[in-house]
């Protein structure tokens, strides 16, 4: 047997039992695998930036399908199959973006209207002024102080709950009122 086979037989064999439960050998699998995914990955995408976070997607979508392995089966064709769609996964969030992405020359950008207070918008700012006090406390408290939740509650005079609920329904309210603006 040579070591490739070996090797494979191995990590079929910590995947059998991470599916058993054993918490070690999915440990041993999982970092065994991880200069084998980079050198997958690296196949695909070459010296793109973007290689590690396609190593940390196949990680989580192994973590993810790990019941779908039949251990029958040899693990490698599975966890490049894996890669692979990972890899083109990625490669077409990024021709998206590009896509999106244009090159725009500032001289045709429309004026941006002069600052208003906190840095928001006029915009921002008429949508705010038109929800009710709770809700437009609750967003300021989270989104403009960046406060925390328990620290914008305290302030607040509420429960974290009761907070959470009033910026949920602000964050709504200024998205429809913010859609009805571009309308």
């Amino acid at each position: 047997m040579s070591g490739q086979d070996e090797r494979a037989e191995r990590w079929r064999g910590w995947m059998t039992a991470a599916q058993d439960g054993d918490s070690e050998a999915y440990r041993r699998l999982l970092t065994e695998l991880l200069p084998f995914l980079r050198g997958v990955t690296r196949g695909r995408l070459g010296d793109d930036p973007g290689v590690d976070d396609v190593v940390q997607e196949v990680l989580v979508r192994i973590h993810t399908a790990r019941h779908t392995y039949r251990p029958e089966r040899a693990l490698l064709p599975w966890v490049r199959t894996i890669a692979r769609n990972a890899a083109i996964d990625w490669a077409r969030r990024q021709a998206r973006l590009r896509a999106r992405q244009r090159d725009v020359d500032a001289d045709t950008l429309p004026a941006e209207p002069a600052a208003a207070p906190l840095g928001l918008s006029r915009g921002m700012l008429r949508a705010l002024d038109q929800l009710p006090d709770g809700q437009r406390q609750a967003v300021m408290l989270l989104k403009v102080e960046g406060l925390s939740v328990q620290e914008a509650a305290r302030k607040a005079g509420t429960t974290p709950g009761a907070l959470k609920l009033r910026a949920h329904r602000g964050y709504r309210a200024l998205r429809d009122h913010l859609k009805g603006d571009r309308g």
